[in-house]
Protein backbone atom coordinates (compact mmCIF):
# COMPACT_ATOMS: atom_id res chain seq x y z
CA UNK A 1 0.00 0.00 0.00
CA UNK A 2 2.60 2.44 0.94
CA UNK A 3 4.02 1.83 -2.72
CA UNK A 4 0.72 2.99 -4.12
CA UNK A 5 0.52 5.83 -2.13
CA UNK A 6 3.99 6.91 -3.03
CA UNK A 7 3.08 6.74 -6.62
CA UNK A 8 -0.54 8.35 -6.58
CA UNK A 9 1.82 11.14 -4.32
CA UNK A 10 3.92 11.89 -7.49
CA UNK A 11 1.16 11.49 -9.54
CA UNK A 12 -0.56 14.17 -8.06
CA UNK A 13 2.56 16.41 -7.99
CA UNK A 14 3.47 16.06 -11.61
CA UNK A 15 -0.50 16.63 -12.44
CA UNK A 16 0.19 20.01 -10.45
CA UNK A 17 2.97 20.70 -12.51
CA UNK A 18 2.02 20.35 -15.32
CA UNK A 19 -1.54 22.76 -14.61
CA UNK A 20 0.44 25.55 -13.24
CA UNK A 21 3.16 25.26 -16.31
CA UNK A 22 0.70 25.54 -18.85
CA UNK A 23 -1.64 28.13 -17.54
CA UNK A 24 1.89 30.23 -17.57
CA UNK A 25 3.14 28.73 -20.67
CA UNK A 26 -0.30 29.86 -22.58
CA UNK A 27 -0.31 33.25 -20.84
CA UNK A 28 2.66 34.10 -22.22
CA UNK A 29 2.79 32.92 -25.08
CA UNK A 30 -0.17 35.10 -26.22
CA UNK A 31 1.49 37.99 -24.67
CA UNK A 32 4.98 37.24 -27.12
CA UNK A 33 2.67 36.68 -30.24
CA UNK A 34 1.24 40.57 -29.57
CA UNK A 35 4.99 41.52 -28.64
CA UNK A 36 5.98 39.72 -32.12
CA UNK A 37 3.50 41.48 -34.01
CA UNK A 38 3.89 44.96 -32.58
CA UNK A 39 7.82 45.02 -32.79
CA UNK A 40 7.34 43.38 -36.61
CA UNK A 41 10.02 40.72 -35.11
CA UNK A 42 9.83 37.43 -37.06
CA UNK A 43 12.19 35.92 -34.00
CA UNK A 44 9.78 36.44 -31.66
CA UNK A 45 6.42 35.09 -33.72
CA UNK A 46 8.78 31.74 -34.63
CA UNK A 47 9.67 31.70 -30.12
CA UNK A 48 5.63 32.36 -29.82
CA UNK A 49 5.70 29.61 -32.19
CA UNK A 50 7.73 27.48 -30.41
CA UNK A 51 5.48 28.53 -26.65
CA UNK A 52 2.34 27.20 -28.78
CA UNK A 53 3.97 23.63 -28.98
CA UNK A 54 4.85 24.03 -25.59
CA UNK A 55 1.48 24.62 -24.67
CA UNK A 56 0.32 22.21 -26.63
CA UNK A 57 2.81 19.35 -25.43
CA UNK A 58 1.72 20.65 -21.90
CA UNK A 59 -1.96 20.56 -22.44
CA UNK A 60 -2.06 16.76 -24.00
CA UNK A 61 0.02 15.96 -21.10
CA UNK A 62 -2.27 17.65 -18.64
CA UNK A 63 -5.63 15.54 -20.55
CA UNK A 64 -2.71 12.21 -20.15
CA UNK A 65 -2.66 12.30 -16.97
CA UNK A 66 -6.58 13.28 -16.16
CA UNK A 67 -7.36 9.88 -18.94
CA UNK A 68 -4.84 7.91 -16.89
CA UNK A 69 -6.93 8.56 -13.36
CA UNK A 70 -9.77 6.61 -15.06
CA UNK A 71 -10.14 3.05 -13.67
CA UNK A 72 -9.97 0.25 -15.80
CA UNK A 73 -12.88 -1.20 -17.15
CA UNK A 74 -14.10 -4.66 -19.14
CA UNK A 75 -12.71 -2.48 -22.39
CA UNK A 76 -9.59 -0.84 -21.32
CA UNK A 77 -8.48 -3.57 -18.58
CA UNK A 78 -5.18 -1.81 -17.91
CA UNK A 79 -7.53 1.46 -17.68
CA UNK A 80 -6.52 4.54 -19.52
CA UNK A 81 -2.54 5.43 -18.23
CA UNK A 82 -1.03 4.09 -21.64
CA UNK A 83 -2.26 7.31 -23.10
CA UNK A 84 0.35 9.17 -20.79
CA UNK A 85 3.47 7.42 -23.94
CA UNK A 86 0.87 8.57 -26.40
CA UNK A 87 1.54 11.87 -25.31
CA UNK A 88 4.70 11.66 -25.57
CA UNK A 89 5.21 9.95 -28.43
CA UNK A 90 3.30 13.10 -29.61
CA UNK A 91 5.49 15.96 -27.81
CA UNK A 92 8.30 13.97 -29.41
CA UNK A 93 7.25 13.99 -33.00
CA UNK A 94 6.00 17.21 -32.54
CA UNK A 95 9.78 18.96 -31.21
CA UNK A 96 11.24 16.90 -34.22
CA UNK A 97 8.73 18.75 -36.96
CA UNK A 98 9.83 21.88 -34.85
CA UNK A 99 13.64 21.72 -35.33
CA UNK A 100 12.73 20.42 -38.76
CA UNK A 101 10.73 24.08 -39.56
CA UNK A 102 13.38 25.87 -37.61
CA UNK A 103 15.93 24.59 -40.22
CA UNK A 104 13.61 25.80 -42.69
CA UNK A 105 13.40 28.84 -41.71
CA UNK A 106 16.93 29.76 -40.85
CA UNK A 107 18.10 29.39 -44.53
CA UNK A 108 15.18 31.80 -45.59
CA UNK A 109 16.94 34.17 -42.94
CA UNK A 110 20.34 33.47 -44.14
CA UNK A 111 19.84 34.63 -47.74
CA UNK A 112 17.96 37.06 -46.34
CA UNK A 113 17.76 38.50 -43.13
CA UNK A 114 14.59 40.39 -41.83
CA UNK A 115 14.74 43.78 -40.54
CA UNK A 116 13.94 43.50 -37.09
CA UNK A 117 13.15 46.13 -33.95
CA UNK A 118 15.56 45.06 -32.20
CA UNK A 119 15.01 46.46 -28.89
CA UNK A 120 11.83 45.22 -28.56
CA UNK A 121 12.61 42.31 -29.79
CA UNK A 122 15.49 42.13 -26.35
CA UNK A 123 13.14 43.09 -23.79
CA UNK A 124 10.39 40.56 -25.33
CA UNK A 125 12.87 37.66 -25.14
CA UNK A 126 14.61 38.51 -21.87
CA UNK A 127 10.75 38.12 -20.14
CA UNK A 128 10.17 35.08 -21.98
CA UNK A 129 13.67 33.69 -20.53
CA UNK A 130 12.53 34.18 -17.32
CA UNK A 131 9.15 32.62 -17.68
CA UNK A 132 10.80 29.80 -19.16
CA UNK A 133 13.20 29.58 -16.22
CA UNK A 134 10.37 29.37 -13.56
CA UNK A 135 7.75 26.81 -15.91
CA UNK A 136 11.29 24.70 -16.35
CA UNK A 137 11.58 24.62 -12.05
CA UNK A 138 7.91 23.87 -11.62
CA UNK A 139 8.17 21.02 -14.21
CA UNK A 140 12.05 19.82 -12.45
CA UNK A 141 9.67 19.14 -9.02
CA UNK A 142 7.97 17.17 -10.89
CA UNK A 143 9.45 13.32 -11.63
CA UNK A 144 10.88 14.31 -14.76
CA UNK A 145 13.62 11.50 -14.73
CA UNK A 146 11.15 8.30 -15.04
CA UNK A 147 8.24 10.00 -16.14
CA UNK A 148 7.93 10.09 -20.00
CA UNK A 149 5.41 12.69 -20.19
CA UNK A 150 6.92 14.79 -17.79
CA UNK A 151 10.12 14.44 -19.26
CA UNK A 152 8.67 15.43 -23.00
CA UNK A 153 6.84 18.36 -21.54
CA UNK A 154 10.27 19.51 -19.42
CA UNK A 155 12.34 19.36 -22.99
CA UNK A 156 9.74 21.27 -24.67
CA UNK A 157 10.51 24.37 -22.25
CA UNK A 158 14.08 23.72 -22.43
CA UNK A 159 14.12 23.95 -26.07
CA UNK A 160 11.68 27.20 -25.83
CA UNK A 161 14.64 28.60 -22.93
CA UNK A 162 17.64 28.45 -25.22
CA UNK A 163 15.52 29.73 -27.87
CA UNK A 164 14.88 32.49 -25.70
CA UNK A 165 19.24 32.69 -25.15
CA UNK A 166 19.10 32.57 -28.82
CA UNK A 167 16.72 35.84 -29.46
CA UNK A 168 18.64 37.77 -26.46
CA UNK A 169 21.91 36.81 -27.87
CA UNK A 170 21.02 37.65 -31.71
CA UNK A 171 18.95 40.90 -30.51
CA UNK A 172 22.28 42.03 -28.54
CA UNK A 173 24.27 41.40 -31.60
CA UNK A 174 21.67 43.35 -33.69
CA UNK A 175 22.04 45.77 -31.30
CA UNK A 176 25.46 46.54 -31.07
CA UNK A 177 27.28 45.29 -34.48
CA UNK A 178 24.10 45.14 -36.90
CA UNK A 179 24.14 41.04 -37.54
CA UNK A 180 21.19 40.09 -39.29
CA UNK A 181 22.84 36.38 -39.52
CA UNK A 182 23.25 36.17 -35.63
CA UNK A 183 19.24 35.32 -35.42
CA UNK A 184 18.79 32.37 -38.19
CA UNK A 185 22.52 31.21 -36.39
CA UNK A 186 20.88 31.30 -33.35
CA UNK A 187 17.87 29.23 -34.49
CA UNK A 188 20.05 26.35 -36.08
CA UNK A 189 21.91 25.71 -32.60
CA UNK A 190 18.44 25.57 -30.87
CA UNK A 191 17.36 23.25 -33.82
CA UNK A 192 19.90 20.73 -33.20
CA UNK A 193 19.31 20.52 -29.78
CA UNK A 194 15.47 20.39 -29.89
CA UNK A 195 16.15 17.29 -32.66
CA UNK A 196 17.79 15.34 -30.29
CA UNK A 197 15.36 16.07 -27.52
CA UNK A 198 12.61 14.66 -29.77
CA UNK A 199 14.24 12.27 -31.04
CA UNK A 200 14.89 10.74 -27.56
CA UNK A 201 11.63 10.80 -25.99
CA UNK A 202 10.02 9.66 -29.64
CA UNK A 203 12.25 6.70 -29.35
CA UNK A 204 11.80 6.08 -25.44
CA UNK A 205 7.83 6.12 -25.95
CA UNK A 206 8.01 3.64 -29.04
CA UNK A 207 10.05 1.72 -27.18
CA UNK A 208 7.32 1.56 -24.38
CA UNK A 209 4.83 0.96 -26.97
CA UNK A 210 6.50 -2.01 -28.31
CA UNK A 211 6.40 -3.95 -24.94
CA UNK A 212 9.88 -3.50 -24.44
CA UNK A 213 12.08 -4.12 -21.51
CA UNK A 214 12.08 -1.20 -19.27
CA UNK A 215 15.33 0.91 -19.01
CA UNK A 216 15.30 0.20 -15.41
CA UNK A 217 14.85 -3.31 -15.43
CA UNK A 218 17.90 -5.39 -15.83
CA UNK A 219 16.42 -9.05 -17.04
CA UNK A 220 19.92 -10.76 -15.74
CA UNK A 221 18.69 -9.41 -12.31
CA UNK A 222 15.29 -10.80 -12.52
CA UNK A 223 16.61 -14.36 -14.04
CA UNK A 224 18.93 -14.12 -10.90
CA UNK A 225 16.22 -14.07 -8.39
CA UNK A 226 14.16 -16.60 -9.74
CA UNK A 227 17.42 -19.09 -9.81
CA UNK A 228 18.10 -17.84 -6.06
CA UNK A 229 14.77 -19.38 -4.67
CA UNK A 230 15.38 -23.16 -3.90
CA UNK A 231 12.21 -24.43 -4.69
CA UNK A 232 11.62 -22.86 -8.41
CA UNK A 233 13.12 -25.38 -10.88
CA UNK A 234 13.10 -23.04 -13.74
CA UNK A 235 11.08 -20.29 -15.66
CA UNK A 236 9.65 -19.71 -19.30
CA UNK A 237 7.54 -17.30 -21.04
CA UNK A 238 9.37 -14.42 -19.36
CA UNK A 239 7.81 -11.32 -20.56
CA UNK A 240 9.06 -7.39 -18.33
CA UNK A 241 6.93 -4.53 -20.12
CA UNK A 242 6.05 -1.14 -19.27
CA UNK A 243 1.85 -0.57 -18.45
CA UNK A 244 3.03 2.80 -18.41
CA UNK A 245 6.11 5.65 -17.00
CA UNK A 246 7.13 4.03 -13.26
CA UNK A 247 4.54 0.95 -13.59
CA UNK A 248 6.22 -2.20 -14.47
CA UNK A 249 4.84 -5.31 -15.31
CA UNK A 250 6.16 -9.16 -15.54
CA UNK A 251 4.78 -12.49 -16.32
CA UNK A 252 5.87 -15.80 -16.54
CA UNK A 253 5.58 -19.20 -16.13
CA UNK A 254 7.89 -21.14 -12.88
CA UNK A 255 8.41 -24.94 -12.83
CA UNK A 256 8.81 -25.67 -8.80
CA UNK A 257 9.17 -28.77 -6.82
CA UNK A 258 6.41 -30.79 -6.98
CA UNK A 259 6.14 -31.98 -4.12
CA UNK A 260 5.02 -28.46 -2.73
CA UNK A 261 1.58 -27.63 -0.82
CA UNK A 262 -0.86 -24.94 -2.22
CA UNK A 263 0.30 -23.40 0.68
CA UNK A 264 4.02 -22.99 0.40
CA UNK A 265 3.30 -22.51 -3.37
CA UNK A 266 1.34 -19.15 -2.04
CA UNK A 267 4.16 -18.32 -0.19
CA UNK A 268 7.09 -18.77 -3.16
CA UNK A 269 4.47 -16.63 -4.67
CA UNK A 270 4.81 -13.93 -2.00
CA UNK A 271 8.58 -14.14 -1.60
CA UNK A 272 9.08 -13.62 -5.48
CA UNK A 273 6.57 -10.51 -5.43
CA UNK A 274 8.67 -9.24 -2.74
CA UNK A 275 12.20 -9.83 -4.32
CA UNK A 276 10.60 -8.41 -7.94
CA UNK A 277 9.18 -4.71 -5.96
CA UNK A 278 12.78 -4.37 -5.27
CA UNK A 279 13.89 -4.60 -8.79
CA UNK A 280 11.30 -2.30 -9.96
CA UNK A 281 8.48 -4.41 -10.86
CA UNK A 282 5.28 -3.66 -8.97
CA UNK A 283 2.82 -5.74 -11.33
CA UNK A 284 3.69 -9.83 -11.29
CA UNK A 285 1.76 -12.36 -12.59
CA UNK A 286 3.57 -16.11 -12.47
CA UNK A 287 1.74 -19.03 -13.53
CA UNK A 288 3.01 -22.00 -11.33
CA UNK A 289 3.53 -25.41 -13.22
CA UNK A 290 4.90 -28.83 -12.31
CA UNK A 291 7.68 -30.39 -14.28
CA UNK A 292 5.48 -32.33 -16.61
CA UNK A 293 3.61 -29.31 -18.08
CA UNK A 294 3.84 -29.27 -21.35
CA UNK A 295 5.01 -26.05 -23.17
CA UNK A 296 7.12 -26.53 -25.91
CA UNK A 297 4.30 -25.56 -28.15
CA UNK A 298 3.35 -22.44 -26.73
CA UNK A 299 3.92 -18.90 -27.87
CA UNK A 300 7.15 -18.05 -26.79
CA UNK A 301 8.33 -20.73 -25.77
CA UNK A 302 10.97 -20.81 -28.55
CA UNK A 303 11.96 -17.44 -28.35
CA UNK A 304 12.78 -18.50 -24.73
CA UNK A 305 15.20 -21.38 -25.18
CA UNK A 306 17.73 -19.01 -24.29
CA UNK A 307 16.06 -18.19 -20.96
CA UNK A 308 15.44 -21.47 -20.08
CA UNK A 309 19.03 -22.41 -20.75
CA UNK A 310 19.54 -19.77 -18.02
CA UNK A 311 17.44 -20.47 -15.66
CA UNK A 312 17.15 -24.69 -15.66
CA UNK A 313 19.02 -25.98 -12.58
CA UNK A 314 21.97 -27.74 -12.49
Amino acid sequence: MGHNHGHDHTHGANKKALMISFIITTGYMIIEAIGGFLTNSLALLSDAGHMLSDSVSLGVGLVAFILGERLANYSKTYGYKRFEILAALFNGVTLVLIALYIFYEAYHRFINPPEVASTGMLIIAIVGLLVNILVAWILMRGDTKDNLNLRAAFLHVIGDMLGSVGAIIAALLIIFYGFGWADPLASVIVAVLVLISGWRVAKDSVHVLMEGTPKNVVMNDIITTFENIPDIESIHDLHVWSITSGQNALSCHAVVNENLSIKECQVLLRKVEHELEHKGIGHVTIQIENSDHPHEDKLMCQHDQGLDNHTHKH
